[in-house]
């Protein structure tokens, strides 16, 4: 029998050493003062903590005590990143318990408010990504297209589009430069999450890399967790080649594209707002240029310095997921729940993890409403404010 704090949740302090980077359990043993092999014991389920060390690791991990006791909010669906050999494995881990935060969230506040309806038709029809054809993700890309009713000119903003057609959509810093966005089908709801994140963002990259996680939701849903790792890179470029495609349909921008120099692409970015990076890319998959031409093209961009910063970078506002954040506000707003119930009773994080992941600005939840009264003159008042008061005649008019 498990000695310890009942019902407590092993994979729970899995979860908040991941997201709070703490890479070893020697780490935080030493954060709590006990022995390693008592945290091990406590991950791998073969014992529990008691109410003291419960209470210490919730101080130390910023959660509340009733964190340990829920179950992980993950999904039996694989998650998709773009796992890079040089990724620091505390990174994914944190990236993957943000995630599973996320998807927490959103089911707290989908108990009080109807999101939209997932509006992601069943393009595959029953087959396997692994018979996916190079045109049949044209063919897809440009179906949606039609399906969400956004034409086939530029996509103006991937964001609102990801909101109204059902995806829960999160934003954070990641603190590396290696981790590009994360999704994931939440268990139970059936509705894609994706977090993506803000280092080096730039408006065109976040189009890019939106894009590209709304591919593995369309075209990747069934993805088993083996299929993953086994398939990792096909699956990757076949995320890629939808976003290119959604965002760069082969109808129209292959049509207006003239000239492939870095000038006409630069000019592109202006219009279809992706990168010029990207535009090489795209024009080498539509065989519009050869391969050569495409290499002179990525050397000529990296000689000007673009890989750091390309021209046009900075010139549109980075918009911020807003389905959760309005949620949250229409709960308060409407009474259902106070600020402080919500922390006390519906999450079990810290109120700054529940900010950064629904774009809260920092400290909504300490914010309260502030009653400002009138100062009403008590007309029986023998004040010295009122004994000393004087009344000012308006001058005479001059005719």
């Amino acid at each position: 029998m498990r000695v310890g704090t009942p019902g407590f949740v092993p994979e729970r302090l899995i979860e908040a050493r991941a997201a709070r980077r703490i890479l070893s359990k020697k780490a935080l043993a030493t954060l709590i003062s006990v022995n390693p092999s008592t945290v091990t014991r406590w991950e791998d389920g073969t014992s529990a903590p008691d109410a003291d060390a419960l209470a210490e690791l919730a101080a130390q991990l910023h959660v509340r005590r009733e964190y340990f006791l829920r179950p992980v909010a993950n999904s039996d669906r694989p998650l998709f990143y773009r796992t890079l050999a040089s990724t620091l494995v505390k990174d994914l881990n944190y990236q993957e318990a943000q995630m599973h935060w996320l998807q927490e969230i959103s089911g707290i506040v989908e108990h009080y408010v109807d999101f939209p309806e997932v509006d992601i038709p069943d393009v595959l029809k029953g087959s396997s990504y692994k018979q996916l054809r190079n045109e049949d993700i044209e063919r897809i890309a440009s179906d949606l297209r039609e399906h969400w009713g956004i034409g086939h000119g530029p996509c103006i903003d991937m964001m609102p589009l990801l909101e109204r057609i059902g995806c829960i959509v999160g934003s954070i810093e990641m603190g590396t430069s290696k981790l590009d966005g994360l999704c994931s089908w939440a268990r139970g709801n059936e509705r894609p999450h994706i977090l993506l994140s803000t280092d080096k963002m730039s408006f065109p990259r976040r189009q890019m890399d939106a894009a590209h996680e709304l591919g593995h939701a369309i075209l990747h849903c069934n993805v088993t967790e083996d299929e993953l790792k086994k398939d990792l890179k096909e699956i990757e470029r076949q995320a890629f080649r939808f976003a290119s495609a959604f965002l760069m349909p082969a109808a129209t921008y292959a049509y207006e594209m003239k000239g492939a120099s870095l000038a006409s692409l630069l000019s592109f970015k202006e219009r279809w707002r992706v990168s010029v990076k990207a535009q090489i890319r795209r024009l080498t998959d539509l065989d519009l240029i050869p391969e050569d031409h495409a290499i002179s093209l990525y050397k000529l961009y990296s000689a000007k310095g673009w890989s750091r910063e390309e021209p046009l970078d900075r010139e549109w506002h980075i918009s911020e997921p807003t389905l959760l954040n309005n949620g949250l506000q229409l709960i308060v707003d409407s009474g259902v729940r106070s600020k402080s119930d919500l922390l006390s009773v519906e999450f079990t994080m810290k109120a700054g993890d529940i900010e950064n992941l629904t774009a809260l600005p920092p400290g909504w939840f300490s914010k309260t409403g502030e009653l400002i009264n009138l100062k009403l003159r008590n007309n029986g008042s023998d004040s010295d404010a009122d004994r000393s008061s004087t009344i000012l005649p308006f001058p005479s008019r001059r005719n």
